[in-house]
């Protein structure tokens, strides 16, 4: 027994305009993607359903089985739990972004060119107190940080600081809720990020950026505000001993609250620099001792944002490398993506995910490619994200009976 959830982050896309109407996975050169579509059996995935937008957060939780409507209570605690935050009761987290600003906090970079040196010294200068309330603040991948909100009288209830697009104003927190709590933890994010903004336009990491013709991150972006979630363990919910491979703290923070083992793998990180073969053995050693493993490579994700259509097909064509040695046959794959990010649109879609699963058992059908339209017609049709984890206890033989 031993199964993989291979996630190519945002792997999914569109027939891209310029490009000869074709999607980076039609144009890409990758054998091992196209020999695991001869060996399994293929599909389309709506991760949530059909024409759902959906974050990588509550996609991840789909797969692996539970319900976001039940479970899911915001981004912020996900990201907590991935950069070791442990969170109190009436805690309230945020996912943040390093962000530039200009003179009048205009928006000008929402990742401050994907800053990657330097954010642990920026988030330690903003821990403080603040308006009775404790700020924890803890740099996460690249221009990722998680803040924590410690004290009495806090809500989740409050919208994002985050406009969540370039060139506008940064906004301010607002109560979506008419009570004093919600009121009161708007004003304490508030008066966090301005001060925040003074701190982060001071220092000297960003003084050294600015000499080297690098934006400075010189403002903290807030969003996702939420308590952490209760989550059935996967070991009591499958009776699994399960563990993740990942660089990118949010999907570490949805497999740790999943009860899974996550796994340090030197070289993987949350970016295109990414060690995706180091990921791939670590895959396939843990599988000596778990039963299911979970594996994330954010990067095709990354150019999909980036609208880089020429590096999404790059970064295919570096998994397909790294699978060349994958698993042997008598364990499971399931080779799929957590949302579309097509590159002409350059964020999240709803459109379907492409899906393979080879291993024992599975009635192998007639596709050959693995490409969004040809998986189309593939044996396992069009499923949900929730589906594919119950697929995968029945061909390992673990699922329970419904019934007599």
């Amino acid at each position: 027994m031993g199964a993989v959830i291979f996630i190519c982050d945002g792997l999914g896309d569109r027939p891209a305009t310029r490009h000869g109407h074709r999607t980076p996975l039609q144009a890409a050169h990758k054998p091992n993607f196209d020999r695991f579509a001869t060996e399994g059996v293929g599909g389309i995935m709506d991760i949530i359903a059909p024409g759902i937008r959906p974050g990588s957060d509550v996609a991840h939780l789909s797969l692996l089985g539970y319900d976001p409507y039940e479970v899911y209570t915001g981004r912020g605690p996900i990201e907590a739990a991935g950069v070791g935050l442990e969170l109190k009761p009436g805690d309230i987290a945020f996912r943040c972004n390093f962000a530039t600003v200009d003179s009048n906090k205009a928006l000008i970079d929402r990742r401050a060119g994907r800053i990657k040196k330097g954010t642990t010294q920026l988030a330690r200068s903003l821990n403080m107190d603040l308006m009775d309330t404790q700020i924890i603040c803890k740099e996460g991948t690249e221009h990722r940080a998680v803040l924590v909100l410690r004290g009495s009288g806090l809500s989740a209830a409050v919208s994002d600081v985050d406009p969540h697009r370039d060139h506008v104003p940064v906004g301010a927190a607002v109560p979506l809720e008419p009570t004093k709590e919600a009121r009161h933890t708007a004003d304490v994010l508030n008066a966090f990020v301005d001060q925040a903004h003074k701190i982060l336009g001071n220092h000297e990491v960003n003084a050294q950026r600015v000499r080297e013709g690098k934006p400075p991150a010189n403002i903290i972006l807030p969003r996702g505000a939420g308590v952490t979630p209760q989550i059935e363990p996967l070991s009591s919910k499958y009776g699994l001993r399960a563990a993740c491979v990942a660089g990118v703290g949010m999907v570490k923070g949805v497999c740790t609250l999943a009860g899974m083992d996550v796994l340090d793998v030197e070289g993987a990180t949350g970016g295109l620099d990414t060690d995706i073969g180091a990921k791939v053995k670590a895959m396939n050693k843990a599988l000596d001792t778990y039963d299911l493993v979970l594996v994330n490579v954010k990067a095709p994700d990354l150019c999909g944002h980036d609208h880089d259509f020429e590096g999404k097909v790059k970064v295919i064509e570096r998994i397909d490398g790294a699978l060349r040695d994958a698993l042997p046959q008598d364990r499971w794959i399931a080779l799929t993506a957590d949302h579309s990010t097509p590159v002409d649109v350059g964020d999240h879609t709803g459109d379907p995910v492409p899906l393979v699963i080879r291993g024992p058992g599975v009635r192998t059908d007639n596709v050959v490619r693995y490409d969004e339209c040809s998986l189309a017609t593939g044996g396992l049709g069009r499923i949900r994200g929730r589906d594919l984890m119950l697929i995968l206890l029945d061909l390992m033989g673990v699922a329970k009976k419904f019934g007599a």
